[in-house]
C-alpha cells in the first residue's frame, strides 16, 4: 500500500540532489552534484521524505497533490551565506564615483561608503528598515534564494544595531526565506570614532556585545536553535587582527559563533585567526596567500567568496576560488547583496561570474550555492541538498539541464519554488 504524503514532484528531467553525506563538498567530490534523470521527490509535512527515480517514488507513495517536472531541472534552494540585506537608503552617487575612478576604500575613507548607509539606517524606524529591506528578499526568494545570512553593521551604536537585528527577526518571522543573524557591530568606525579606534573596539566588546546577547536569548532564534554569529571586518583602514580577535573572543565567550570578512584588498592574517578560533566561515579571500588556502583547506572552516563584488568593483582580481577548490577548501558562495559594493540579489548570476572569472564548473559553483553554502551559516544538516530528512526547500527551474543556471546571465530560470514544501506564489 504505497504510503501518503503530501506532495510528489515527478519526471524531473534532471534531479539534482547535491546530497553530500552530512558534510561539505570539497576537491573533485565538487564536480558530482548527485545527478538522478527522471527524478521524483516525496515530501511530507515540510521536509524530504524520499529522493529517486521516478518509477521507484511513485510506486512506493500516493501524494494529496503532484507536481510534473517533465522537461525541467529540480534542484534545492539557493542559500546565500553573506548577506547585508537589511539596510535603508541607496549609494547611487559612488557608483557613479567609481565609475570616474575613485576606489571603494577611497570613497570610505572620504566619509562615504559604509557610513553613509550608516547615517540612512540610523534614520529609519524599525518598519521602515523592515520595509525596504523586504523588497529586496522578495526579490532574491523569486531568483531561487530560500535561506540566506543578514549582518547588522549599518547602525554602528548598540540602538542601532539592535534595530538591525530586530528587523532581521521580523522579517524571518514573516518573510519565506529563512534568515539567520550575524552581528556585525565591527563593520567600520563611526564618524564619532575615526580617530579613537580602541574605544569603539572596547565599546563593541563592552555595550554592544552584551546587548547583543541578551537580544538573541529572547528572540526565536535562540528558542528554535538558529545559530547568531559575530563578524569583524579585518581589513586595512577598518579592523586589524589583534581588534578582530579581540572582538571575536568576547563573543565566543557569550556564545556568538566567529565568522570574518578577510583578505579583500590586504592580507591582515585574517585566515590564521579564523581557523585558529574554528569561525564557521571565512568570507573574500581575494588576496589569500597559497599557504594560508592551505591552512583553510586543512580545517573545518568554510571559505566564502563574493564574486558580485569584484564585478560591481570593475575589479579583475577576483579570488582564486580554483586554486581554493583545489587545495580542499570547503568553497561557498554569496552574493553579498549590499548597497555599495554589491547591490546583487541574484545567486545564479553569482554562479555565472563564478564560472566565468574564477573558472568553477558549473557543478561547483551549484554545490558552492547550495550544500556547501549551507555548512557555512551551520545549517548543512537543514538545508542545501535533497536528502530524506532535509526541509523541503526546493526549485523548479525552466531548463533542461542545470548547467542552464550558469550559462545563462540576465534572465531568471526559476519557474517554482517551494519553501517547507509549500508552493509559494511569486
Amino acid at each position: 500500500m504505497p504510503e501518503e504524503i503530501d506532495l510528489l514532484i515527478r519526471d524531473a528531467t534532471q534531479l539534482v540532489t547535491c546530497a553530500a553525506g552530512g558534510k561539505p563538498r570539497r576537491g573533485s567530490a565538487m564536480r558530482d552534484v548527485g545527478l538522478i534523470p527522471d527524478g521524483a521527490v516525496a515530501i511530507h509535512d515540510g521536509h524530504i521524505v524520499a529522493v529517486g527515480s521516478t518509477t521507484e517514488i511513485n510506486a512506493r507513495y500516493h501524494a494529496a497533490r503532484t507536481l510534473d517536472a517533465s522537461g525541467k531541472v529540480v534542484c534545492p534552494g539557493f542559500v546565500d551565506p553573506h548577506t547585508h540585506v537589511v539596510y535603508a537608503g541607496e549609494r547611487l552617487d559612488e557608483f557613479e564615483l567609481r565609475i570616474q575612478g575613485a576606489s571603494y576604500m577611497e570613497i570610505m575613507q572620504a566619509g562615504g561608503g559604509i557610513v553613509s548607509s550608516m547615517r540612512a539606517t540610523r534614520e529609519a524606524g524599525l518598519d521602515e528598515l523592515v520595509s525596504q529591506s523586504r523588497a529586496r528578499l522578495d526579490t532574491m526568494l523569486a531568483l531561487g534564494t530560500t535561506t540566506a545570512e543578514v549582518k547588522s553593521g549599518y547602525g554602528l551604536d548598540a540602538p542601532t544595531e539592535l534595530k538591525m537585528l530586530q528587523a532581521i527577526e521580523v522579517l524571518d518571522q514573516s518573510h519565506p526565506v529563512d534568515l539567520l543573524p550575524t552581528f556585525l557591530g565591527a563593520h567600520a568606525l563611526p564618524p564619532e570614532y575615526k580617530e579613537r579606534p580602541a574605544e569603539y573596539v572596547s565599546l563593541v566588546v563592552d555595550e554592544m556585545l552584551p546587548a547583543v546577547a541578551g537580544w538573541y536569548r529572547t528572540s526565536h532564534f535562540a528558542r528554535d536553535r538558529v545559530p547568531l554569529f559575530c563578524d569583524v571586518f579585518c581589513e586595512a583602514g577598518v579592523f586589524d587582527r589583534q581588534q578582530a580577535e579581540r572582538i571575536l573572543r568576547a563573543g565566543l565567550a557569550l556564545g556568538l559563533l566567529p565568522k570574518l570578512h578577510a583578505d579583500e584588498f590586504q592580507t591582515l592574517g585574517g585566515v590564521d585567526l579564523a581557523v585558529e578560533l574554528g569561525a564557521i566561515s571565512v568570507d573574500h579571500l581575494d588576496v589569500t596567500p597559497a599557504e594560508e588556502i592551505e591552512r583553510l583547506a586543512n580545517s573545518n572552516t568554510c571559505g566564502v567568496v563574493l564574486p558580485a563584488v569584484n564585478f560591481n568593483l570593475g575589479s579583475r582580481d577576483f579570488a582564486n576560488a580554483r586554486a581554493q577548490i583545489d587545495a580542499g577548501v570547503a568553497l561557498a558562495l554569496a552574493t553579498d547583496i549590499n548597497p555599495g559594493s554589491a547591490p546583487c540579489p541574484s545567486m545564479p548570476l553569482v554562479m555565472a561570474i563564478a564560472c566565468r572569472y574564477q573558472k568553477l564548473l558549473p557543478a561547483e559553483a551549484l554545490n558552492a550555492a547550495t550544500i556547501n553554502a549551507a555548512f557555512a551559516i551551520g545549517l548543512g544538516e537543514r538545508v542545501g541538498s535533497l536528502e530524506a530528512g532535509k526541509q523541503a526547500d526546493l526549485l523548479i527551474v525552466d531548463a533542461h539541464d542545470y548547467r542552464q543556471l550558469a550559462y545563462e546571465f540576465g534572465a531568471n530560470r526559476v519557474e517554482q519554488v517551494i519553501k517547507k514544501g509549500r508552493l509559494l506564489n511569486l
